[in-house]
């Protein structure tokens, strides 16, 4: 199962539309998806600013505000990976 977090903020279209990606790639994948709102958090707003939202996987930034299906498929494909040369 890949663990995903998802840095957000109220009223992001640009996150709605990468959730929704998320979960039609759920479908095929073992994903569990936790969501942060980085909204008056100081040091996740500095660190992530207006790149919201971003979808991490660990410390592995797997998309950043924009991605399509094929592309987080191809994200995650390279996360699985490298967590088996790590194991």
């Amino acid at each position: 199962m890949i663990k995903l977090t998802l840095y957000t903020r109220p009223g992001c279209h640009l996150c709605d539309t990468l959730k929704g990606v998320v979960d039609d790639v759920a479908r095929q994948e073992r994903i569990t998806l936790r969501e942060i709102d980085i909204s008056g958090d100081v040091g996740l707003e500095h660190r992530f600013g207006a790149e919201i939202p971003v979808l991490v996987s660990g410390e592995q930034v797997v998309a950043r505000v924009r991605t399509n299906r094929a592309a987080l498929l191809e994200s995650l494909r390279q996360v699985k990976e490298r967590t088996r040369t790590h194991e």
